[in-house]
């Protein structure tokens, strides 16, 4: 029932758009810091937007009847982590300061459904284990931009607990890769 329902093409198409929308929006919420950042770590910058690029990419794919796995594998992996990091952030920025306007709880949400989106279609991708290591690779990767280069997501005044967040992230890539392997292989889109 589920799968009937996801597989609707006027919800992947309003997934498309809204995914699309918000890659560009975050794209843009990340520009100030893109401005500072060298060139050669613009890539690993603005996680959550290349997550919903990512995604996106993986969706339009479908449409076309193909299977683009590492897309995909980077999808499932990155909305995972993504969306549950800029939760975490943003009730951590509620702890630390008392207060989390609209836009950090339009985070909250936007993020956790970013979470959510991509381990339900997981079970329509079909990704080789190759696919998996390059993106665990990534995943893995980003964290040394982020916490050996200094090039993380400035959130409010958490950069005072910048080696807890970088211990947790940490972590949270090895958690992201261990749900992606386990939604693939649990959907038998692992490809051997």
């Amino acid at each position: 029932m589920l799968s009937f329902f996801l597989s609707n093409r006027s919800l992947m198409w309003l997934l498309f758009l809204i995914n699309l929308l918000g890659t560009i929006y975050g794209y843009i919420w990340y520009m100030p810091q893109l401005k500072q950042t060298d060139p050669i770590f613009l890539p690993f910058v603005p996680d959550s937007p290349t997550a919903s690029l990512f995604f996106t990419i993986a969706l339009f794919g479908l449409f076309l009847g193909r299977q683009w796995g590492l897309m995909q594998a980077l999808a499932v992996m990155t909305l995972f982590k993504y969306g549950i990091w800029a939760v975490v952030m943003n009730i951590l920025t509620l702890m630390v300061t008392g207060n989390l306007s609209w836009l950090g709880w339009m985070l909250v949400a936007s993020h956790l459904g970013m979470a959510v989106q991509g381990l339900l279609y997981a079970p329509f991708f079909r990704v080789k284990p190759i696919h998996l290591i390059i993106a665990s690779v990534w995943t893995v990767h980003n964290e040394i931009i982020d916490y050996v280069y200094m090039q993380y997501p400035v959130y409010s005044q958490l950069h005072l607990y910048i080696q807890e967040i970088g211990y947790f992230t940490f972590w949270l890539s090895i958690l992201s890769i261990l749900v992606t392997w386990w939604v693939c292989v649990r959907s038998n889109r692992l490809i051997w």
